[in-house]
């Protein structure tokens, strides 16, 4: 049976979220932190945790932003230390589904890491939280989809503060209240949640 077949309840996802030394692997930005939870059927069934030693020092304002500080970081695996043990708790990208909010940024990041260190990126099914709430969610429910203002809307258990196990924590809270959402859209397998697409309404002009 392929995975988009599977019900979401019995679909392992893993929801992750990095912490970066800036916007874009091609500015030179490195990943500074992981953070992952392994989630099936409501459940977190594994969590990862990692800062990563990007290899330079951080801006002042990621600094500000974070909270991490390069002395954090010194001790700190380098990607290349890492990214094979984050793999392993991937799993395969055949049974595993990745969740990020705003999951571009975050994939990106980790296939330049892939890059970097050599390594096969395997081709996970990737589900960004900030598309399927757009869809999900009307424009008089919530104002953007950033994910505190989501976290906020759904009643996660943590609020977003820009450390990686946090807002995946957070972002898992608010990929299953789009989950409970969708089911009233008839959305019940990965391949309808991969594909479902409904147009926001538009604010009329006053």
């Amino acid at each position: 049976m392929s995975a988009h077949a599977l019900s979401l309840a019995e679909t392992t996802f893993v929801v992750l979220d990095l912490e970066t030394s800036g916007a874009a692997p091609s500015t030179g930005a490195a990943i500074t932190e992981i953070g992952a939870l392994k989630v099936r059927g409501g459940e977190i069934i594994g969590e990862f945790q990692s800062f990563v030693n990007p290899g330079h020092s951080l801006p002042d304002f990621i600094t500000a932003l974070t909270g991490i500080t390069d002395s954090m970081l010194f001790d700190a695996p380098t990607i290349s230390e890492i990214l094979p043990t984050f793999f392993e708790f991937l799993g395969s990208h055949h049974e595993t589904v990745l969740v990020a909010h705003n999951a571009p940024f975050d994939i990106g990041f980790l296939k330049a890491a892939a890059i970097e260190t050599e390594s096969a990126w395997p081709e996970f099914i990737v589900v960004d939280t900030v598309r399927i709430a757009r869809s999900a969610l009307g424009r008089d429910e919530v104002q953007d989809c950033k994910l505190s203002t989501l976290a906020e809307f759904f009643g996660a258990s943590i609020e977003p503060n820009h450390r990686a196990l946090d807002d995946a924590r957070a972002t898992v809270d608010v990929m299953h209240g789009i989950f409970e959402r969708l089911g009233t859209f008839g959305v019940s397998t990965l391949g309808e949640l991969t594909t479902f697409k409904r147009k926001r309404e538009r604010k009329a002009l006053d």
